[in-house]
């Protein structure tokens, strides 16, 4: 007991290791700021090719240069010029409606996603459209996060299978 007094006071006065302890307690926050940022840019990234994606096969629905205008053909050239995006074709899944600018129905607010528990579910609504039809097209697309369980990864919304979602939507008139 007699000797717990000076050991404590030469332990306070070493300055072996002080910077050991500074990284200790600085390196769990910048992980955190690094696969957060990364997260972040991969989200972004997504996003964008998904958006890229969605308006080249819009301007192609819109001149005619896509026929037939179904789910898989569209989905298909959605996937083809979405660069970057993992099972494209599995975890997409595509809503296209007319839409009356005279008599307006607000559609859905939520995109309808994939939902990997049960895949026989069938889209909500894709009908091809006639020549001067005002469409709406939406693309809902499901991707695992990269850190599912800390920084931004952790606190992204999940939907099926904790996939977040990215959803786009564009709306067209079939030209003549």
């Amino acid at each position: 007991m007699n000797r717990l007094p000076p050991l404590l006071r030469r332990l306070m006065r070493a300055r072996d290791g002080a910077a050991a302890v500074e990284f200790v307690m600085i390196f769990p926050l910048l992980m955190l700021a690094v696969m957060s940022t990364f997260e972040l840019g991969m989200v972004t990234l997504r996003q964008v090719m998904l958006d890229r994606g969605l308006e080249i096969t819009v301007r192609d629905i819109r001149l005619g240069t896509l026929t037939p205008v179904t789910h898989q053909t569209v989905s298909a050239s959605i996937c083809e010029h979405a660069l970057l995006l993992p099972d494209c074709a599995l975890n997409l899944r595509l809503e296209m409606t007319p839409l009356d600018p005279l008599s307006w129905l607000m559609p859905p607010a939520a995109a309808d996603c994939v939902d990997r528990a049960d895949t026989s579910i069938p889209v909500r609504r894709f009908i091809a459209g006639v020549e001067n039809q005002l469409m709406l097209l939406r693309a809902c697309s499901l991707f695992d996060p990269y850190f599912p369980t800390s920084g931004l990864g952790a606190t992204l919304p999940r939907q099926s299978g904790g996939a977040y979602a990215l959803a786009s939507a564009s709306a067209f008139v079939i030209e003549p």
